[in-house]
């Protein structure tokens, strides 16, 4: 237990519930406990709240709802009674529009449409083929944006 120290603004802490941060094992026991969570308390809260549909992806959570027949402030007060730890926010759509991931849903009277959503802080450049990165380096991140264009 007195082994997960860390540093924070030069500071030495010690972690004292949780799961270690950096340990294999830590993703891997916290995927196995939120989808412990959803298959038992979703199914109910999808019933009683009208969920259209439910998506996760790590520790990001897509909630598609009527606002006709779901109020998300009570779910997200069921969400953040699952377990003390836990802390769920809400992000709402504005002009249709919402971000997910690293994608924006726009909402259309007819469908939804995705495109690629970047942060204000989002600088578009990548390692200069001329730096003294290790080659490996470089050759990532044009892997990177070579995968992503195709998938």
């Amino acid at each position: 237990m007195g082994q997960n120290n860390f540093t924070h603004s030069d500071k030495i802490n010690t972690q004292t519930d949780g799961l270690a941060m950096g340990a294999p094992s830590s993703g891997i026991i916290s995927e196995v406990f939120l989808q412990h969570a959803e298959h038992s308390h979703l199914p109910s809260l999808a019933h009683k709240h009208k969920l259209v549909n439910y998506f996760r992806y790590v520790d990001d959570v897509l909630l598609i709802y009527d606002v006709l027949h779901t109020d998300i402030h009570t779910i997200l007060k069921y969400f953040n009674l699952l377990h003390p730890n836990l802390q769920f926010t809400t992000e709402t759509e504005h002009d249709n529009k919402l971000n997910y991931l690293d994608l924006i849903i726009h909402k259309t009277p007819t469908s939804m449409n995705t495109g690629i959503f970047r942060k204000t802080t989002f600088t578009d450049t990548i390692i200069p083929y001329t730096s003294n990165h290790p080659p490996q380096h470089k050759y990532a991140a044009i892997r990177f944006l070579y995968n992503r264009l195709n998938s």
